[in-house]
């Protein structure tokens, strides 16, 4: 532990050395060999499934994202070269986010990660009750994100979940019938680590149906704002709780393949995805434009919460560590 909060540390300083942040803007515990003392208590991560950059911050009017794009984004600081690089498809990007380690997993729901998430690290680690860990999931079929094949963590320090249809692992219920559940969720065991995903940008998107897509990116937009409401006026979870809203992947630009309706390849569309991270660890009115990837958001939150993560493939974003 302490070998990992003083590695915490010194990439910390990173921003400070290489001249990224001012020097008040740097903790005066972040000196070498020394642990960092975070403020945040709890992470969420907000899965928006599926937009484009185009239409979200690649768009600089915004017009789609007026909470995240001239609200939150205030509040917050946005990586605008956060990336996808490994498989672009539903269940890969969330395994990537939740292992830490990028594997192209059928996108079905059939099979479990290779690797151990960082949800299984925490329980044991800090030896929590599974209720303080949530993935909870519009899509039924992320349900898979709580378990690992990985013979020595299989069926063990498993989070807690509500995915799909009634919290049944199947089905692919409107976003709008998981949403106060989830909610609510958070407010009554206050997670230590939560993730959510909100499927109805990609549904549309699968549609082809343009309208609905674009409703659907305003709807979550909202949902955004409201989540982070809540944390604000939950007085346990306000200056305490880390927000990390970002997507598993994004889609095809316009005049590639089919557009907008797919995705799955390695195209700048797919890859180019999105971060803003909002946090009392976390500068506000921010913009980062160095190339970060969704292994390393994994690997940041381990960091903070002071997980050992040994499998995972990241390296710790310093931006997301102090102010």
């Amino acid at each position: 532990m302490r070998k990992l909060l003083a590695l915490c540390s010194l990439i910390a300083l990173i921003p400070l050395l290489t001249g990224f942040v001012k020097k008040q803007e740097t903790p005066s515990t972040l000196t070498a060999g020394t642990s960092i003392a975070f403020k945040t208590k709890y992470h969420i991560i907000l899965v928006l499934d599926g937009p484009r950059w185009s239409e979200t911050f690649g768009d600089s009017s915004y017009q789609y994202i007026p909470n995240m794009g001239r609200i939150l984004k205030k509040e917050g600081t946005l990586f605008t070269n956060f990336r996808n690089e490994g498989s672009t498809y539903t269940n890969s990007g969330h395994t990537a986010l939740c292992t830490g380690v990028h594997q192209n997993i059928p996108n079905n729901g059939k099979k479990l990660p290779k690797n151990p998430s960082i949800f299984q690290y925490l329980i044991k680690q800090r030896k929590l009750d599974k209720r303080k860990a949530w993935i909870l999931t519009s899509k039924g079929k992320l349900e898979m994100l709580a378990n690992t094949k990985n013979k020595d963590w299989w069926n063990t320090y498993m989070p807690s979940t509500y995915c799909g249809h009634k919290g049944s692992g199947i089905g692919y219920p409107d976003d709008h019938v998981g949403w106060p559940i989830f909610k609510s969720i958070i407010q009554e065991h206050k997670p230590v680590l939560t993730l959510i995903n909100l499927l109805n940008i990609d549904v549309w998107g699968h549609a082809n149906n343009w309208e609905k897509y674009l409703t659907s990116i305003r709807d979550l937009d909202g949902m955004a704002l409201d989540l982070w409401k809540m944390i604000q006026q939950d007085p346990e979870m306000k200056n305490q709780t880390a927000l990390y809203i970002t997507n598993d992947h994004g889609r095809h630009l316009d005049g590639h393949k089919d557009g907008f309706k797919s995705h799955g390849d390695g195209c700048e569309g797919c890859r180019h995805i999105s971060l803003l991270a909002l946090g009392p660890d976390i500068a506000k009115n921010k913009e980062v434009d160095r190339k970060y990837d969704q292994v390393d958001l994994t690997a940041t939150i381990a960091c903070m919460l002071g997980v050992e993560m040994s499998t995972g493939k990241g390296k710790a974003i310093p931006e997301l560590m102090n102010r």
